[in-house]
Order: structure tokens, then C-alpha cells, then sequence
């Protein structure tokens, strides 16, 4: 088995693992950083796959600015929360 293989095996596995534990992490930050995991992982997939243009937009706007967005939605649903329990 040569070195590349291990490694795309490596990276396939990677990818199912990040996106299964996505999926079903109860914990809403945990899914927030492994949803950016995986838009990084994908990335390294689409670079291993000799498409660097699709790399680096999923690198750009998959993992990138669509993770920003979902942390700053999570913060402000977080601080949404303390509110609503510092009126209570």
C-alpha cells in the first residue's frame, strides 16, 4: 500500500467520522466546530482530487465565511439566552 492511498484512506475516513459526529453531536458548539472540520477536510479532498479552483472555494466559502457566520449566529443566540434568563 502506498503512501498516498494511506493517506486518502485516512482522509475518507476523516470525512465520514466529522460529518456523522456532526450530525449527531447534541452540543450545538461542538457541531458548529465540526461542520468547519469538515469544510476543511473536504477542502484537503477536492486539493488530493487536482481541482484547486474547488478547493479553494470551499476552503473560501465553505468552511471560511459560512462558519464565521454560523459561530456570530451562535453567539448571538447564546447571548439571546442570557438575556431571557437575566429577566427571569
Amino acid at each position: 500500500m502506498s503512501l498516498g492511498l494511506g493517506f486518502d484512506l485516512l482522509l475518507a475516513a476523516s470525512l465520514l467520522w466529522s460529518g456523522w459526529r456532526a450530525l449527531s453531536t447534541p452540543r450545538l458548539d461542538r457541531a458548529l466546530v465540526l461542520f468547519i472540520a469538515f469544510g476543511l477536510l473536504m477542502t484537503l479532498t477536492w486539493a488530493r482530487l487536482a481541482a484547486p479552483d474547488i478547493a479553494l472555494a470551499e476552503a473560501a466559502i465553505g468552511a471560511g465565511l459560512t462558519g464565521a457566520l454560523l459561530l456570530d449566529a451562535f453567539g448571538a443566540l447564546q447571548a439571546k439566552r442570557a438575556e431571557a434568563e437575566a429577566k427571569k
